[in-house]
């Protein structure tokens, strides 16, 4: 690590003023700042990433200087102590800029009728923002000394961000930023390392099982170890795949310890998942997440430290694609912690010492998105099919490219959406809410209506989102011939950036397909089916025979489905949509519906008497009753169903990314994309009804049933004709 600078340092002077201020900091979400005509180097371009400093006009040559008008000021950038060539300069709170000159100098003409300070910054990507009060009486150049920040400091201890009912410390970012503390610590991002999926998933542990009893009626044992978020033991539910147990031999098998202390990899989960673990960045035990890095997960600290974004590294996270810079300068005074402040942000006027600001362009775009919503990855457990997967990765997340790809790239990134505009926000420091805040340099300006986004990232998961409802549209056609209703339905995308549904591969969409007459449901005599990845209890071929189904209770239903040959051709993301794959690579058979029983009776050893003789098939599916709430057994329904298939070294289907070798199927719909199902009943009225529902459906019902979540399926469109 590099520290240049010393608690003597020029500009620790300066942030001793502005510990004086109150602590409310001016950064906000600015507009890109546009050119204004003025007497220095006109700037007619928006504002780039560099920008540099300069103080070569010496002191005695101020008389040379030819007059500047009542509105003019003289401004002199250095960097370092030399002159800064080409450094932008922003009067704050509005969108004119300047660039200096060769020798680090502007002629600026303010703009009078801003509220506020009428204040110059100079913004350059190395260096913490400063700026001046216009003076219009000076004749000599008013000078801006900028000086370079240090490289990142592994000593640096991630802030507290505070919460709502928790951020009365100044240090605390939700202090000043209240709004954004507000939608922020609702997100997923606060969420992302106390997650009980994530922890489960990783450890190999059902959270939800809390009695040895229920742990091995799952098939689970109940041992002693690592509790999330602390370093105290406690009995836990080992059960199923883990992270842990998947990745380290010789631990959280069958008669084996737990790994929760002994495992050496790690999946890279925390890189993304708990970043905010002070010390090493990257490649740390998501075990090791405590107070902050667990509690608040993906916090203010963590995406306003990152200085760039490395889109061509690998991997994603802070040990890859995220570059962190921590502060590592000494601080004058303990008002601003133990360094000299150092974030990173969109706006090129936030000048308070407080913040300590530079200006990046990856908080304007999807840039920084792409830090973690973008994840190829190699197997982890086993070895895939190179002839299949040439570059020895398997696409895991691809959010990002799906987006880069698509048709809104250009024109809605990710914050256009999942960072909606907040018009009641006068600026991100709250000046709505503190009105006894200085607007300038302290509490920063006022922006445009709607010009501070929401940091709340709505998905899947925040209904007052209606993400869901707004995404897909279904459209339903049908005909009655002969006795027969066949129905079509179409499938759009028509919201998103990005595929349906997209992130985490256990996602899935599942479409169902029902008709009446008079309120009566109808049988389904064939059409498409809701694919295997849709759910079941059990599954067997004809060739295992279907009389005997070791688990069922009276109630449960046997579909059959008939393969008659063939595989959809779908156009889905990468391989599976690119010509790369031919349908058959494409990994998904065509599937009809034949028909299903209902199981009355079962024997001791399984045999079970149906209410009809199931039709001739070449699969058949066990499934339960529909139960109201939870998760249900689709597949062999009328339907159909779209995800991202990963498949592990056993075959097994829609397992975590973690254990995959392969996927075997990707028919999620890409932008503006959209699929056609046909489905046939027998009609026995004239004109019968079609009801068409689009489930989300978050994780696997084999996870659901397994780890015990509390997981159900939402609908995100319904249409009847």
């Amino acid at each position: 690590m590099t520290r240049s600078h010393t608690l003597y340092h020029p500009f620790a002077a300066a942030v001793l003023l502005g510990a004086c201020l109150a602590a409310c900091g001016g950064g906000s979400s600015s507009a890109p700042a546009s050119s204004e005509d003025a007497g220095g180097v006109e700037d007619t371009s928006a504002p780039p990433e560099d920008v540099a400093d300069d103080t070569s006009v010496a002191e005695d040559t101020a008389d040379a200087l030819p007059p500047l008008g009542p509105d003019m000021i003289r401004v002199q950038v250095t960097l370092d102590g030399e002159p800064a060539a080409d450094t932008l300069l922003v009067q704050g709170g509005t969108p004119h800029h300047w660039r200096t000159d060769a020798d680090g100098a502007a002629v600026i003409t303010i703009d009078r009728e801003v509220e506020g300070q009428l204040y110059v910054v100079a913004s350059h990507p190395e260096a913490r923002q400063r700026g001046v009060e216009a003076d219009f009486d000076a004749e000599a150049p008013q000078r801006i000394e900028l000086f370079r920040f240090s490289g990142d400091n592994p000593d640096y201890v991630f802030q507290d961000p505070g919460e709502p009912g928790r951020r009365e410390d100044t240090r605390a970012c939700g202090h000043c930023h209240q709004t954004i503390n507000d939608a922020w610590h609702a997100s997923p991002h606060r969420a992302s390392a106390s997650n009980p999926v994530v922890q489960d998933v990783y450890a190999g542990v059902a959270s939800a099982v809390l009695s040895e009893e229920v742990c091995q009626a799952r098939g689970g044992r109940w041992l002693e170890g690592l509790q999330p978020g602390t370093d105290k033991p406690g009995m836990r539910c080992y059960v199923g795949a883990g992270v842990l147990p998947t990745l380290n031999d010789g631990c959280g098998g069958e008669g084996e310890p737990t790994c929760d202390t002994r495992a050496t990899r790690h999946g890279a989960c925390a890189d993304c998942h708990a970043p905010a673990i002070d010390g090493q960045l990257g490649g740390r035990d998501l075990l090791e997440a405590q107070g902050i890095a667990f509690e608040y997960g993906v916090s203010c600290d963590v995406c306003h430290r990152v200085n760039a974004v490395r889109l061509d590294a690998e991997e994603p996270g802070v040990a890859g694609r995220l570059e962190l810079r921590r502060p590592g300068e000494r601080s004058p005074s303990l008002a601003l912690g133990v360094y000299l402040p150092l974030t990173f942000g969109p706006s090129h006027d936030s000048p308070n010492p407080r913040m300590g600001s530079v200006q990046r362009d990856h908080f304007r775009d999807a840039t920084l998105c792409a830090g973690c919503h973008q994840h190829d990855q190699p197997a982890l457990a086993g070895e895939l099919d190179r002839a299949r997967w040439p570059d020895g990765r398997l696409p895991v997340q691809s959010t990002w490219e799906e987006w880069r790809g698509g048709p809104l790239s250009e024109a809605s990134p990710c914050p256009s959406c999942h960072m909606p505009p907040d018009p009641e926000v006068l600026n991100g420091a709250d000046l709505q809410r503190f009105e006894l805040a200085e607007v300038g340099v302290q509490g920063g300006w006022k922006r445009p209506a709607g010009h501070v986004r929401r940091h709340s990232w709505l998905g899947p998961r925040q209904p007052e989102g209606r993400m869901l409802e707004l995404a897909a549209a279904v459209f339903v056609t049908r005909e009655v011939a002969d006795g027969a209703l066949t129905a079509s339905v179409t499938v759009k995308n028509v919201g998103p950036g990005h595929a349906l549904p997209t992130g985490e591969p256990l996602r899935s969409l599942i479409l169902r397909v029902e008709a009446s007459c008079d309120g009566e449901p109808l049988e389904a005599v064939g059409g498409d089916a809701v694919p295997g990845f849709g759910g079941w209890l059990d599954r067997r071929g004809a060739e295992e025979g279907w009389s005997r189904w070791p688990g069922a209770e009276v109630g449960d239903v046997i579909r059959v489905v008939r393969r008659p040959g063939g595989f959809y051709n779908y156009s889905g993301f990468g391989p599976f949509g690119d010509g790369r794959f031919d349908p058959e690579a494409r990994g998904m058979p065509i599937e009809e519906v034949a028909g299903s029983a209902t199981v009355t009776e079962v024997g001791a050893d399984g045999e079970v008497t149906l209410d009809r003789p199931l039709p001739e098939g070449e699969v058949a599916y066990r499934v339960r009753p529909e139960r109201e709430g939870e998760v249900q057994a689709y597949a062999g329904s009328p339907g159909f169903a779209f995800a991202r298939v990963m498949a592990n070294a056993a075959g097994d289907v829609m397992v975590p990314h973690f254990a995959a070798v392969d996927v075997v199927s990707d028919n999620r719909l890409l932008p503006q994309q959209s699929w056609t199902s046909t489905h046939r009943f027998a009609a026995t009225c004239e004109a019968p009804r079609v009801r068409a529902a689009l489930l989300y459906r978050p994780y696997p019902l084999a996870l659901v049933e397994e780890r015990g979540w509390q997981a159900r399926d939402t609908l995100m469109m319904e249409v009847e004709r």
